[in-house]
């Protein structure tokens, strides 16, 4: 079920309360408080995007598995967007990107047990009729101005949760080797050179060679030695555009 409010510090919160289940979706008009990964803030214009968080239950699935969530929830954005005709990508871990644009955004939060995953929170910030963005957000886009045209947010948000239901009965059913290897396929800067950094700051030159089940991304450095990078300690380096 989908419940519509007009405003919530941030609807990853807001799904915490145990009257949302499995599948249920808050969508906020207006956080006061909303946040991405890395401890960024989400910028959205009021009316004009969707910032959301869905509710799932994956208790079958094993916590070191968690992963494969993170993998349904981005090609679950994918493949929505493409039957908008906008192609995406995938960059690591979770973010939606259309040619080097960041379109969406995703910030993924588990409650576990010793037994295994209890409650997942999935918030997303999709940008959809959004024509102007600060200054000083680096490099982002929308359905618009991908597009030039207007879409229903809601039908956009409605189409969503059936891709998500789709991956989310693959992932339930055990096809794990499909969900893994359409990842792979559409990861931002696969097998291509880019600039990357420590938390160090120290920037470095590698090539993406894919994902381990786990996730930790797999960097081929320049001197042919592969290196896998868990979450916060490498992120990708992105130029800010012209606008």
């Amino acid at each position: 079920m989908i419940y519509h409010i007009a405003e919530t510090t941030s609807t990853n919160d807001e799904a915490r309360r145990d009257t949302y289940n499995h599948l249920d979706v808050i969508w906020s008009e207006h956080q006061t408080a909303g946040r991405g990964q890395r401890g960024h803030s989400w910028h959205s214009t009021e009316g004009e995007n969707i910032t959301f968080s869905v509710v799932l239950k994956p208790t079958f699935l094993p916590i070191v598995e968690q992963f494969l969530l993170s993998e349904i929830v981005a090609l679950s954005l994918v493949d929505t967007m493409a039957r908008y005709g906008i192609d995406c990508r995938i960059k690591w871990t979770n973010d939606l990107y259309a040619a080097d644009s960041k379109l969406a955004g995703v910030l993924i939060e588990h409650s576990l047990t010793l037994d295994g995953i209890a409650r997942t929170i999935v918030g997303i910030g999709l940008n959809i009729n959004q024509g102007e963005f600060p200054a000083d957000l680096p490099n982002p886009t929308s359905m618009t101005l991908l597009t030039g045209k207007k879409f229903d947010r809601r039908e956009v948000l409605e189409s969503y949760m059936q891709s998500l239901a789709a991956w989310y009965d693959k992932l339930e059913s055990g096809n794990k080797a499909e969900i893994e290897a359409r990842y792979r396929e559409r990861m931002y800067h696969l097998d291509e050179p880019h600039t990357y950094a420590l938390p160090s700051g120290e920037e470095f030159t590698a090539t993406i060679r894919g994902v381990r089940p786990s996730g930790e991304l797999r960097l081929e450095h320049a001197d042919g030695t592969i290196r896998e990078y868990a979450f916060k300690e490498v992120e990708f380096v992105l130029r800010a555009k012209k606008r």
